[in-house]
């Protein structure tokens, strides 16, 4: 009976002793002190305003982040003015939301923070903890595009500094926010740019091929005429950056089929699809460049057949592609000077894609060429399954 209780009583002890490691463990793993909670705490309201700041500043994403600002702050009340008006109040004292704009007046005039004082909030509430403010502008650029302002009871040196250290975080979304809008901007004056560059080739290639069957093969002239219209349509839409990498494929096929017609048995293709990526999205006309490259460069100095092998791979995180051709080659000068933009004349825009490549996925993600002077050429994609932001729509 003893050696049962003692049993037990080892027992309790290490039950007890597991307790409290298991306290100690987690205490260890959490945030255990007031000072890790105030940081986790700091830490996850900035990561909820950030995303509606970078959208911009607008009435919406000012609303969406005002509060999670004030809560930062840990200030009574906060107005958010863009553009000569109040975007978004947030805490009581709304009364006061009328004169917010005219509170932040000098603080944007000067551009730089500016104390309203007790007397110009003038609240006759004993109640209300609307007092004074500290205003802090938003400068994006060299321009202020609108202003911060904090209200308080009192106006403190910790405030002043506290305000002046989120508004300097606000700005730095909103920077983002600019910057975004500019890879965007340049995205698109990019696509147009190609859209230019490529059509004059599509047009008088094809139009070429299918003058040459409208007499002596009609049916024939006619579907390469439905080709071309639907090519066309998709070259030239204006919704989206991005496609699948179906839709793409579709349209290069289009393409080698009017090709076909032109340069007849001399032209062989090869494509070598997975079928799991072709959900994959891709930038929008990021194919067609390559492929016609391939196939004006690699095949149309080439006496006899050439063959253009298209390959879409599955490799884990991203999808591989690679248009190959055994043609004529390039120098790899060439290939350089094309890449960054410099060249000159009938190239067909292998720039234009690298480029929007790396903006959109980053500079690792980015065209690789193998090619020399009678060696072929083949140009390697590659873009992840998943980023965020990029979806078809």
């Amino acid at each position: 009976m003893g050696s049962v209780i003692a049993v037990a009583g080892v027992a309790v002890v290490v039950a007890g002793a597991t307790g409290a490691l298991y306290w100690w463990a987690r205490r260890r793993r959490g945030f255990g002190t007031p000072a890790d909670r105030a940081a986790f705490a700091t830490l996850h309201q900035a990561s909820l305003a950030a995303p509606p700041l970078r959208d911009g500043l607008t009435r919406e994403s000012a609303r969406r982040a005002a509060r999670h600002l004030r809560a930062l702050l840990g200030t009574p009340a906060l107005a958010v003015i863009g553009d000569g008006t109040l975007l978004a109040w947030e805490g009581p004292g709304r009364r006061h939301s009328a004169q917010a704009v005219a509170h932040a007046a000098e603080a944007i005039a000067a551009g730089r923070p500016w104390v309203v004082p007790e007397e110009v909030v003038a609240c006759n509430d004993l109640d209300c903890p609307v007092r004074s403010a500290v205003v802090v502008p938003l400068v994006v650029d060299g321009m202020v595009v609108g202003a911060l302002s904090v209200y308080a009871r009192q106006v403190s040196a910790g405030l002043v500094r506290a305000a002046g250290e989120v508004a300097h975080w606000v700005i730095g979304q909103l920077e983002l926010a600019e910057l975004d809008r500019s890879r965007t901007r340049m995205i698109e004056a990019e696509l147009r740019a190609l859209r230019a560059q490529i059509s004059p080739h599509f047009v008088y290639n094809s139009l070429t091929a299918i003058a040459s069957f409208v007499r002596t093969d009609p049916d024939q002239a006619r579907e390469l005429l439905l080709e071309f219209a639907e090519l066309t349509r998709y070259s030239l839409r204006r919704h989206g950056q991005f496609s699948t990498l179906a839709e793409e494929l579709r349209s290069v096929d289009r393409y080698l089929r009017l090709e076909r017609a032109r340069f007849g048995s001399r032209l062989q293709v090869d494509l070598l699809i997975a079928p799991e990526v072709l959900p994959v999205a891709v930038p929008f006309l990021c194919l067609q460049p390559i492929v016609e490259n391939a196939v004006r460069h690699g095949l149309g100095g080439k006496p006899g057949p050439g063959r253009v092998t298209i390959r879409a791979e599955d490799a884990g995180a991203e999808c591989r592609i690679s248009v190959e051709d055994d043609g004529v080659g390039m120098d790899p000068e060439q290939v350089r000077v094309q890449l960054a933009g410099r060249a000159e004349g009938d190239s067909l825009g292998l720039g234009n894609v690298d480029e929007r490549l790396r903006a959109v996925f980053g500079d690792e993600y980015g065209l690789v060429v193998e090619t020399a002077p009678g060696a072929g050429t083949k140009v390697n994609v590659r873009v992840p399954k998943y980023r965020n932001g990029v979806r078809v729509p």
